[in-house]
Protein backbone atom coordinates (compact mmCIF):
# COMPACT_ATOMS: atom_id res chain seq x y z
CA UNK A 1 0.00 0.00 0.00
CA UNK A 2 1.55 3.39 -1.16
CA UNK A 3 1.94 5.86 1.46
CA UNK A 4 -0.56 9.00 0.99
CA UNK A 5 1.27 12.13 -0.69
CA UNK A 6 3.22 14.93 1.62
CA UNK A 7 0.88 17.66 1.42
CA UNK A 8 2.55 21.18 1.55
CA UNK A 9 2.15 24.71 1.43
CA UNK A 10 3.66 25.67 -1.29
CA UNK A 11 2.63 29.65 -1.30
CA UNK A 12 1.58 32.15 1.10
CA UNK A 13 0.75 35.74 0.22
CA UNK A 14 -1.44 38.54 2.36
CA UNK A 15 -2.62 41.64 1.84
CA UNK A 16 -4.50 44.70 3.62
CA UNK A 17 -6.55 47.46 2.72
CA UNK A 18 -4.47 51.38 2.31
CA UNK A 19 -6.94 53.07 5.13
CA UNK A 20 -5.13 52.84 8.47
CA UNK A 21 -7.58 53.33 11.34
CA UNK A 22 -5.74 52.69 14.25
CA UNK A 23 -5.76 56.23 16.12
CA UNK A 24 -8.99 57.29 14.70
CA UNK A 25 -10.47 54.60 16.87
CA UNK A 26 -8.72 55.64 19.73
CA UNK A 27 -9.43 59.11 19.29
CA UNK A 28 -12.90 58.33 18.99
CA UNK A 29 -12.85 55.68 21.89
CA UNK A 30 -11.47 57.48 24.41
CA UNK A 31 -14.41 60.29 25.12
CA UNK A 32 -16.76 58.05 25.18
CA UNK A 33 -15.24 56.93 28.62
CA UNK A 34 -16.75 59.99 30.85
CA UNK A 35 -14.83 58.40 34.06
CA UNK A 36 -11.47 60.06 33.84
CA UNK A 37 -9.98 57.36 35.57
CA UNK A 38 -11.29 54.48 33.30
CA UNK A 39 -10.23 56.84 30.27
CA UNK A 40 -6.87 57.43 31.53
CA UNK A 41 -6.43 53.41 32.19
CA UNK A 42 -7.61 52.78 28.70
CA UNK A 43 -5.07 55.55 26.99
CA UNK A 44 -2.42 53.58 29.12
CA UNK A 45 -3.99 49.74 27.71
CA UNK A 46 -4.64 51.50 24.24
CA UNK A 47 -0.63 52.42 24.06
CA UNK A 48 0.36 49.08 25.33
CA UNK A 49 -1.33 46.80 22.83
CA UNK A 50 1.68 45.63 20.65
CA UNK A 51 -0.58 47.82 17.81
CA UNK A 52 0.61 50.83 15.76
CA UNK A 53 -1.63 50.05 12.95
CA UNK A 54 -4.72 47.93 11.74
CA UNK A 55 -6.64 48.68 8.52
CA UNK A 56 -10.11 48.83 7.02
CA UNK A 57 -12.33 48.64 3.64
CA UNK A 58 -14.20 51.57 4.71
CA UNK A 59 -12.43 54.67 2.88
CA UNK A 60 -11.48 57.80 3.70
CA UNK A 61 -13.90 61.00 4.12
CA UNK A 62 -13.53 63.38 1.28
CA UNK A 63 -11.90 65.34 3.69
CA UNK A 64 -9.65 62.50 4.54
CA UNK A 65 -11.49 61.58 7.56
CA UNK A 66 -11.72 57.85 9.14
CA UNK A 67 -14.95 55.86 9.38
CA UNK A 68 -16.05 57.59 12.54
CA UNK A 69 -15.77 61.08 11.36
CA UNK A 70 -18.66 63.34 9.81
CA UNK A 71 -19.18 62.23 6.69
CA UNK A 72 -17.74 58.31 7.00
CA UNK A 73 -19.07 54.75 7.06
CA UNK A 74 -20.04 55.09 10.54
CA UNK A 75 -21.58 58.57 11.07
CA UNK A 76 -25.45 57.70 10.84
CA UNK A 77 -27.81 57.73 13.64
CA UNK A 78 -27.58 54.94 15.36
CA UNK A 79 -24.92 53.33 13.54
CA UNK A 80 -25.15 51.58 10.22
CA UNK A 81 -27.81 48.39 10.17
CA UNK A 82 -26.51 45.13 9.70
CA UNK A 83 -27.92 44.99 5.75
CA UNK A 84 -25.63 47.81 5.25
CA UNK A 85 -22.63 46.52 6.67
CA UNK A 86 -23.14 42.52 4.90
CA UNK A 87 -23.35 45.61 1.11
CA UNK A 88 -20.28 46.37 2.23
CA UNK A 89 -19.11 43.15 2.99
CA UNK A 90 -20.24 41.59 -0.25
CA UNK A 91 -18.44 44.57 -2.18
CA UNK A 92 -14.94 44.83 -0.31
CA UNK A 93 -14.42 40.96 0.98
CA UNK A 94 -13.89 39.79 -2.87
CA UNK A 95 -11.57 42.69 -3.19
CA UNK A 96 -9.38 42.09 -0.64
CA UNK A 97 -9.17 38.23 -1.15
CA UNK A 98 -8.36 38.72 -4.87
CA UNK A 99 -5.41 41.23 -4.10
CA UNK A 100 -3.77 38.67 -1.63
CA UNK A 101 -4.14 35.51 -4.54
CA UNK A 102 -2.72 38.17 -7.23
CA UNK A 103 0.30 37.96 -4.93
CA UNK A 104 0.55 34.84 -5.41
CA UNK A 105 2.59 35.23 -8.94
CA UNK A 106 3.15 32.23 -10.85
CA UNK A 107 1.94 29.91 -7.59
CA UNK A 108 -1.53 30.10 -8.40
CA UNK A 109 -2.41 29.20 -11.65
CA UNK A 110 -6.04 29.03 -12.06
CA UNK A 111 -5.81 25.82 -14.74
CA UNK A 112 -4.45 23.42 -12.20
CA UNK A 113 -6.50 24.50 -9.19
CA UNK A 114 -8.91 21.71 -8.29
CA UNK A 115 -10.54 23.44 -4.63
CA UNK A 116 -11.07 26.23 -3.08
CA UNK A 117 -11.07 26.95 0.53
CA UNK A 118 -12.16 29.73 2.08
CA UNK A 119 -12.87 30.99 5.63
CA UNK A 120 -14.17 34.19 6.30
CA UNK A 121 -16.53 35.11 10.15
CA UNK A 122 -17.14 38.74 9.76
CA UNK A 123 -19.86 38.34 7.06
CA UNK A 124 -22.14 37.02 4.50
CA UNK A 125 -23.36 36.78 1.24
CA UNK A 126 -24.79 33.88 -1.30
CA UNK A 127 -23.67 32.91 -3.64
CA UNK A 128 -20.39 32.78 -1.07
CA UNK A 129 -17.30 34.46 -1.48
CA UNK A 130 -16.08 30.82 -2.76
CA UNK A 131 -18.26 31.26 -5.45
CA UNK A 132 -17.38 34.79 -6.30
CA UNK A 133 -13.95 34.28 -5.97
CA UNK A 134 -14.07 30.91 -8.56
CA UNK A 135 -16.04 33.48 -10.89
CA UNK A 136 -13.80 36.20 -10.97
CA UNK A 137 -10.91 33.95 -11.36
CA UNK A 138 -12.03 31.68 -14.09
CA UNK A 139 -11.68 28.81 -12.22
CA UNK A 140 -13.60 25.47 -13.70
CA UNK A 141 -17.16 24.68 -12.86
CA UNK A 142 -15.83 21.64 -11.61
CA UNK A 143 -13.32 23.15 -8.87
CA UNK A 144 -14.85 21.80 -5.74
CA UNK A 145 -15.46 24.64 -2.63
CA UNK A 146 -15.95 24.40 1.17
CA UNK A 147 -16.93 27.63 2.59
CA UNK A 148 -15.72 27.62 6.68
CA UNK A 149 -17.72 30.58 7.86
CA UNK A 150 -18.24 31.81 11.47
CA UNK A 151 -15.47 29.71 13.25
CA UNK A 152 -13.65 33.32 14.35
CA UNK A 153 -9.81 33.65 14.66
CA UNK A 154 -8.86 29.50 14.31
CA UNK A 155 -10.75 29.44 11.03
CA UNK A 156 -7.37 29.96 9.20
CA UNK A 157 -5.90 26.84 10.65
CA UNK A 158 -9.05 24.73 10.19
CA UNK A 159 -8.77 26.01 6.15
CA UNK A 160 -5.31 24.29 6.03
CA UNK A 161 -6.13 21.59 7.74
CA UNK A 162 -8.85 20.77 4.97
CA UNK A 163 -6.71 21.45 1.99
CA UNK A 164 -4.43 18.83 3.58
CA UNK A 165 -7.52 16.42 3.96
CA UNK A 166 -7.87 16.92 0.41
CA UNK A 167 -4.32 16.18 -1.02
CA UNK A 168 -4.60 13.13 1.07
CA UNK A 169 -7.35 11.87 -0.27
CA UNK A 170 -6.34 13.01 -3.93
CA UNK A 171 -2.99 13.37 -4.28
CA UNK A 172 -3.43 15.62 -7.70
CA UNK A 173 -5.49 18.32 -6.03
CA UNK A 174 -4.11 21.84 -6.24
CA UNK A 175 -6.11 23.42 -3.44
CA UNK A 176 -6.43 27.54 -3.17
CA UNK A 177 -7.02 28.54 0.03
CA UNK A 178 -7.79 31.88 0.88
CA UNK A 179 -9.01 33.48 4.52
CA UNK A 180 -10.68 37.24 4.40
CA UNK A 181 -11.79 39.09 7.30
CA UNK A 182 -13.43 42.30 7.70
CA UNK A 183 -14.03 43.32 11.22
CA UNK A 184 -13.54 46.68 11.15
CA UNK A 185 -17.15 46.86 9.42
CA UNK A 186 -18.45 45.50 12.88
CA UNK A 187 -18.00 49.20 15.22
CA UNK A 188 -20.46 49.15 17.83
CA UNK A 189 -21.76 52.03 20.45
CA UNK A 190 -19.72 51.22 23.81
CA UNK A 191 -19.05 53.25 26.63
CA UNK A 192 -17.16 50.63 28.60
CA UNK A 193 -13.44 49.85 28.38
CA UNK A 194 -13.81 46.08 27.84
CA UNK A 195 -15.50 46.37 25.00
CA UNK A 196 -13.59 49.00 23.51
CA UNK A 197 -10.29 47.28 23.89
CA UNK A 198 -11.60 44.67 22.54
CA UNK A 199 -12.43 46.26 19.22
CA UNK A 200 -9.42 47.99 19.54
CA UNK A 201 -7.65 44.68 18.24
CA UNK A 202 -9.55 43.97 14.85
CA UNK A 203 -8.44 44.89 11.54
CA UNK A 204 -9.01 43.77 7.80
CA UNK A 205 -7.02 41.27 6.28
CA UNK A 206 -6.78 38.34 3.46
CA UNK A 207 -4.41 35.96 2.88
CA UNK A 208 -4.22 33.25 -0.30
CA UNK A 209 -2.06 29.99 -0.23
CA UNK A 210 -1.62 27.23 -2.85
CA UNK A 211 -1.22 23.69 -0.55
CA UNK A 212 -0.46 20.84 -3.31
CA UNK A 213 1.45 17.42 -2.88
CA UNK A 214 4.73 19.33 -5.10
CA UNK A 215 7.42 19.52 -2.28
CA UNK A 216 8.43 23.16 -1.30
CA UNK A 217 6.64 25.68 1.16
CA UNK A 218 6.09 24.22 4.55
CA UNK A 219 5.18 20.49 5.08
CA UNK A 220 1.53 20.41 6.44
CA UNK A 221 1.21 17.55 9.13
CA UNK A 222 -1.04 16.58 11.84
CA UNK A 223 -3.67 19.08 12.80
CA UNK A 224 -4.97 19.31 16.32
CA UNK A 225 -8.27 20.53 18.19
CA UNK A 226 -8.98 21.90 21.67
CA UNK A 227 -11.55 22.88 23.34
CA UNK A 228 -11.75 24.13 27.08
CA UNK A 229 -14.41 23.33 29.56
CA UNK A 230 -16.32 25.69 30.56
CA UNK A 231 -15.40 28.25 28.55
CA UNK A 232 -18.56 29.20 26.40
CA UNK A 233 -18.87 32.51 27.66
CA UNK A 234 -15.34 33.83 27.07
CA UNK A 235 -15.27 34.90 23.42
CA UNK A 236 -18.46 35.25 21.54
CA UNK A 237 -20.33 36.88 18.50
CA UNK A 238 -23.61 38.15 18.29
CA UNK A 239 -25.71 38.99 15.29
CA UNK A 240 -27.16 42.45 16.10
CA UNK A 241 -29.37 45.02 14.03
CA UNK A 242 -25.94 46.67 13.97
CA UNK A 243 -23.34 44.24 12.45
CA UNK A 244 -21.55 41.46 14.56
CA UNK A 245 -20.69 42.14 18.42
CA UNK A 246 -18.17 40.37 19.96
CA UNK A 247 -17.99 39.86 23.73
CA UNK A 248 -14.07 39.47 24.62
CA UNK A 249 -13.52 38.85 28.05
CA UNK A 250 -10.47 39.75 29.93
CA UNK A 251 -10.28 36.65 31.74
CA UNK A 252 -9.22 34.85 28.38
CA UNK A 253 -5.22 34.99 28.58
CA UNK A 254 -5.10 33.96 31.74
CA UNK A 255 -7.29 30.48 30.92
CA UNK A 256 -5.24 30.52 27.76
CA UNK A 257 -1.85 30.64 29.99
CA UNK A 258 -3.52 27.63 32.88
CA UNK A 259 -4.44 25.34 30.04
CA UNK A 260 -0.92 25.54 28.07
CA UNK A 261 0.84 25.31 31.50
CA UNK A 262 -1.30 21.92 31.97
CA UNK A 263 0.84 18.37 30.80
CA UNK A 264 -1.90 17.16 29.05
CA UNK A 265 -2.42 19.39 26.96
CA UNK A 266 1.18 20.28 26.39
CA UNK A 267 1.40 16.48 25.73
CA UNK A 268 -1.20 16.81 23.13
CA UNK A 269 0.44 19.52 21.52
CA UNK A 270 4.22 19.36 21.09
CA UNK A 271 3.82 15.54 22.11
CA UNK A 272 7.59 15.34 24.53
CA UNK A 273 5.75 18.03 25.86
CA UNK A 274 8.41 20.71 24.86
CA UNK A 275 7.70 23.67 22.03
CA UNK A 276 9.48 23.20 18.88
CA UNK A 277 11.31 25.81 17.16
CA UNK A 278 8.90 27.41 15.46
CA UNK A 279 5.81 28.74 16.81
CA UNK A 280 3.62 30.72 15.11
CA UNK A 281 0.88 31.83 17.38
CA UNK A 282 -1.79 33.38 16.56
CA UNK A 283 -1.48 37.30 17.06
CA UNK A 284 -4.81 37.97 19.55
CA UNK A 285 -3.56 40.90 21.15
CA UNK A 286 -0.55 41.58 23.63
CA UNK A 287 -1.85 39.65 26.42
CA UNK A 288 -2.51 36.79 24.57
CA UNK A 289 0.97 36.38 23.18
CA UNK A 290 2.21 37.06 26.96
CA UNK A 291 0.34 34.53 28.02
CA UNK A 292 1.64 32.05 25.68
CA UNK A 293 5.20 32.84 25.97
CA UNK A 294 4.93 32.46 30.03
CA UNK A 295 3.34 29.66 29.65
CA UNK A 296 5.36 27.49 27.05
CA UNK A 297 8.43 29.76 29.13
CA UNK A 298 9.79 30.14 25.64
CA UNK A 299 11.97 33.49 24.99
CA UNK A 300 10.75 36.64 23.66
CA UNK A 301 12.17 35.93 19.75
CA UNK A 302 10.03 32.84 19.82
CA UNK A 303 6.92 34.74 19.42
CA UNK A 304 8.60 37.38 16.99
CA UNK A 305 6.70 36.45 14.02
CA UNK A 306 3.57 37.03 16.18
CA UNK A 307 4.45 39.91 17.65
CA UNK A 308 4.83 41.69 14.27
CA UNK A 309 1.93 40.83 12.88
CA UNK A 310 0.21 42.06 15.74
CA UNK A 311 2.23 45.53 15.75
CA UNK A 312 1.50 46.63 11.71
CA UNK A 313 -1.43 44.76 11.15
CA UNK A 314 -3.79 43.88 14.37
CA UNK A 315 -6.02 40.81 14.92
CA UNK A 316 -7.55 40.20 11.35
CA UNK A 317 -9.81 37.40 12.88
CA UNK A 318 -8.85 34.17 10.93
CA UNK A 319 -6.43 35.44 8.44
CA UNK A 320 -3.69 36.49 11.33
CA UNK A 321 -2.29 32.98 12.19
CA UNK A 322 -1.56 32.83 7.71
CA UNK A 323 0.13 36.43 8.13
CA UNK A 324 2.52 34.83 10.94
CA UNK A 325 3.29 31.69 8.54
CA UNK A 326 3.52 33.98 5.22
CA UNK A 327 6.10 36.12 7.77
CA UNK A 328 8.01 32.83 8.60
CA UNK A 329 8.19 31.67 5.11
CA UNK A 330 9.26 35.17 3.71
CA UNK A 331 12.74 35.42 6.05
CA UNK A 332 13.21 31.21 5.41
CA UNK A 333 12.66 30.01 8.64
CA UNK A 334 13.81 26.41 8.85
CA UNK A 335 12.92 23.64 11.85
CA UNK A 336 9.89 21.86 12.58
CA UNK A 337 6.79 23.77 13.87
CA UNK A 338 3.15 24.64 15.39
CA UNK A 339 1.01 26.91 14.36
CA UNK A 340 -1.70 27.05 16.82
CA UNK A 341 -5.07 29.72 17.06
CA UNK A 342 -7.54 30.65 19.55
CA UNK A 343 -11.36 31.73 18.49
CA UNK A 344 -14.64 31.06 20.21
CA UNK A 345 -15.39 28.11 22.60
CA UNK A 346 -12.63 29.12 24.06
CA UNK A 347 -10.98 26.61 21.90
CA UNK A 348 -7.83 26.08 19.78
CA UNK A 349 -6.96 24.83 16.47
CA UNK A 350 -3.66 23.47 15.48
CA UNK A 351 -1.40 22.20 12.59
CA UNK A 352 2.06 21.10 12.89
CA UNK A 353 4.46 21.94 9.94
CA UNK A 354 7.88 21.57 8.75
CA UNK A 355 9.88 24.57 6.88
Amino acid sequence: MSLPPLPHLNALATAVPTHDIHQAFIDWATPRLTDERIRALFSRMAGRSGIDHRWSVLPPTSGGGSPVAPGGFYDVPGLPPTSARMTAYAEHAPELALQAIAKLGDAFDPARVTHIVVASCTGFVAPGIDQILARRLGLSATVERVLIGFMGCYAGVTALRTARHIVRSEPQAVVLVVSVELSTLHLQLEDKPEPLLAMLQFSDGAAAGIVSADPGGLELGEGISLALDDSEELIRWHIGDTGFAMHLSGEVPGRLREALAAPAVRERLFGDGAAPALLAIHAGGRSVLDAVEHALAVPPEALADSRSVLARFGNMSSATILFVLAEMMARGAEGQGIAVAFGPGLAAEAIRFGA
